[in-house]
């Protein structure tokens, strides 16, 4: 089997760590308003998961951006 351009310029996956959290989860954790969540997420502050049109997080990716600040 041969592979396509498409085929390599695909991210290589990575298997999840836990379920995905919704932002209301995600506010949760972090203790902010769902707002906060959204925003953060929008200006690139608040690193996601994208699952078509919405956005998830998984509590290590959460853990990790806390960490990092």
């Amino acid at each position: 089997m041969t592979r396509t351009q498409n085929d390599e310029q695909m991210p290589t996956s990575r298997p999840l760590d836990g379920p995905l959290l919704r932002p209301e989860q995600a506010a949760a954790l972090l203790a902010v308003k769902t707002s906060w969540v959204y925003d953060a997420v929008r200006t690139g502050r608040l690193p996601c998961i994208r699952v078509g049109r919405h956005i998830r997080f998984t509590r290590t990716m959460l853990e990790d951006w806390i960490q990092a600040r």
